[in-house]
C-alpha cells in the first residue's frame, strides 16, 4: 500500500480566523494600544491579511488603524537572476512612516529575503520608530537573521515542500496547503 501524495490542508478558514484574531490582540497588547500604529501589507498575500487585521484591530479599538500596501519587486535581491520577471505592482502608503510603529504583514515567512526587501522599501517612506513583523505561516529555513513578532502557525517544512496560502479574496477559499513540489 502506497501513501497518497498530494496537497495536505494544514489550516482551514476557522483556524486562519482564530490565528488572525489572536495576532490582532497580541499586536495591541505589545504596543499598548494603537497609538502611532500602522499596518503595511506586502503585495500580494500580505495585503489581504493586513486588511483582515485592520478590521479586527479597528473593531477592538473602535477606531481605524491606517493601512498601506507595499510592492517589493524592485527591492528583491534575485530580480536579475529570475528568468520569470515579476510584474511590478503598486505601492500605496498614504501616510508618513516617520515615528510610526509599523506592523509589516505577509503570508509566509521562509528565507527572510522578502522581509529584508520590504524593510529596505519601507525606509524609503520615512524612518519608523520600529518595524514589527506579522505572518500567518513561519516555515523556517532562514537565510537571513529575521524573525516574526507575531506568528499564526509555525509550520516546519522541508525544502522540497511548497506551502500555499489560499485566501478568499484571491483564491475563493481560506486554507493553508502543504505539498511536495513537482
Amino acid at each position: 500500500m502506497t501513501e497518497e501524495k498530494g496537497p495536505k490542508i494544514v489550516m482551514d478558514s476557522n483556524v486562519i480566523e482564530r490565528c488572525l484574531t489572536r495576532i490582532a490582540y497580541e499586536i495591541l497588547e505589545k504596543n499598548k494600544g494603537m497609538d502611532n500604529l500602522v499596518l503595511v501589507g506586502i503585495r500580494t498575500g500580505g495585503i489581504y491579511l493586513a486588511e483582515r487585521l485592520q478590521k479586527k484591530i479597528s473593531a477592538i479599538e473602535g477606531r481605524e488603524v491606517p493601512l498601506g500596501i507595499l510592492d517589493i519587486t524592485l527591492y528583491r535581491d534575485d530580480i536579475s537572476k529570475s528568468k520569470k520577471k515579476a510584474p511590478l505592482g503598486k505601492t500605496n502608503i498614504p501616510f508618513d512612516l516617520t515615528e510610526k510603529k509599523v506592523i509589516l504583514v505577509d503570508d509566509v515567512l521562509f528565507t527572510g529575503r522578502t522581509i529584508r526587501a520590504a524593510m529596505d522599501a519601507l525606509i524609503d517612506f520615512g524612518r519608523p520608530e520600529m518595524i514589527q513583523l506579522a505572518v500567518l505561516i513561519d516555515r523556517g529555513h532562514r537565510e537571513l537573521p529575521i524573525r516574526a513578532d507575531y506568528v499564526g502557525k509555525n509550520l516546519p517544512s522541508s525544502l522540497w515542500e511548497a506551502v500555499s496560502v489560499n485566501l478568499l479574496e484571491k483564491n475563493g477559499r481560506d486554507e493553508v496547503v502543504i505539498e511536495e513540489e513537482t
